[in-house]
């Protein structure tokens, strides 16, 4: 392969799924991948091809979540605990619903949020509606998105906190795809997916929902270089691993996971793929280097020493524990470490947005 050089061999664009199929059988999109190359390589997108993870959880799950549940006296603990679970932490890149669980559970578990939210006259949100769901989809095998919480809710009709969860999330799933479009993706990321494309099948693994990545991939035209989306809807990324594995009859030493966060790790090593990881806060770096390491993956010289160096990285950069659990904790100055980004984002896509500054 030359450097520098944009292959565009293949313009057959993929096939999108139907509402009706999206939401009725997921399932039969990941039965009908068919392998074309000699290799496997899977993508994330939010947080490894474009830099949305932080707009996307600071200006619009966040918000949007406390304007449902009416957390706004709670705010910057919310927004805290939010912002670890969810980007700053081993969880980084978890699916919405997972993240959330434990997001109120800790709100429930901190005796500071408890009196701030009895001074401020703030009900904290119950946990069990939600924990109910996740356990249904677990059981029934289904993926966390909001078309099995739709069937969820037709066990329990009558659950308004269901339908107050499942309005939240639609109204992140509308308001999502406004925001990340406008952001294109990192440099070096199109030049890469060219030439990586000319020898293996590309695929999208993610826990965003199937039609908010179309949109993305559509919209900044990377879907040439793509085989298969796989969204939310179709199971955790282990699981689109798995099939695309196990319907493409690939080694293991012929799959890749390109990703950005522990669960993408975790998924690939699950069936004991290979792992580059896009390093948060270096990620043009990571995409820059990143051919070398395919040029290794493609010989067989990426396992060991060079994809034990990138993990080592990786592993150093995402948080174990929270900081609320250290003895000198103050959660006034830790809420000011992320302010500056808080306020950068909300000027830029939101001027007029609710934000608390300390």
């Amino acid at each position: 392969m030359r450097k520098g050089t944009i292959i565009r061999k293949r313009k057959r664009m993929i096939k999108p799924l139907n509402a009706k199929s999206l939401k009725e059988n997921p399932e039969e999109y990941l039965r009908s991948f068919s392998r074309k190359k000699d290799f496997l390589v899977a993508i994330d997108t939010d947080g490894c091809i474009v830099d949305n993870m932080n707009g996307k959880q600071m200006v619009i799950f966040h918000p949007l979540f406390m304007e449902f549940y009416q957390l706004w006296g709670i705010e910057t603990y919310f927004r805290e605990i939010g912002e670890f679970y969810n980007l700053f932490s081993t969880t980084r890149g978890f699916n919405r619903f997972l993240t959330l669980r434990d997001t109120i559970h800790t709100l429930h578990e901190r005796q500071d949020v408890q009196e701030a939210a009895k001074l401020s006259g703030t009900e904290l949100p119950d946990p069990q509606p939600l924990i109910d769901f996740i356990n249904y989809a677990s059981q029934a095998g289904l993926g966390l998105g909001n078309p099995s919480l739709e069937s969820f809710l037709q066990t329990r009709p009558s659950s308004l906190p269901l339908w107050k969860l499942l309005a939240w999330s639609e109204a992140v799933n509308k308001t999502f795809p406004f925001f990340t479009a406008k952001i294109p993706p990192f440099p070096f990321v199109e030049e890469t997916l060219a030439r990586i494309s000319a020898h293996a099948d590309i695929v999208v693994v993610s826990q965003t929902p199937y039609d908010d990545l179309l949109h993305y991939w559509r919209t900044h035209k990377l879907l040439q270089y793509i085989r298969i989306i796989c969204g939310q809807e179709m199971g955790s990324k282990s699981h689109h691993i798995a099939m695309l594995i196990k319907q493409g009859g690939y080694y293991q030493d012929q799959v890749l996971m390109i990703g950005d966060a522990k669960g993408d790790l975790e998924a690939i090593k699950e069936h004991q793929g290979l792992f580059y990881p896009i390093l948060p806060g270096k990620e043009e770096n990571s995409w820059q280097e990143c051919l070398s390491s395919f040029e290794l993956f493609l010989n067989n010289a990426y396992k060991g020493q060079e994809e034990n160096a990138r993990i080592a990285r990786f592993s150093d950069i995402l948080q174990e524990k929270a900081e609320w659990n250290d003895p000198d904790y103050d959660h006034t100055h830790i809420y000011r470490k992320k302010q500056n980004i808080r306020q950068k984002l909300y000027a830029m896509l939101n001027p007029e947005g609710k934000l608390r500054i300390l």
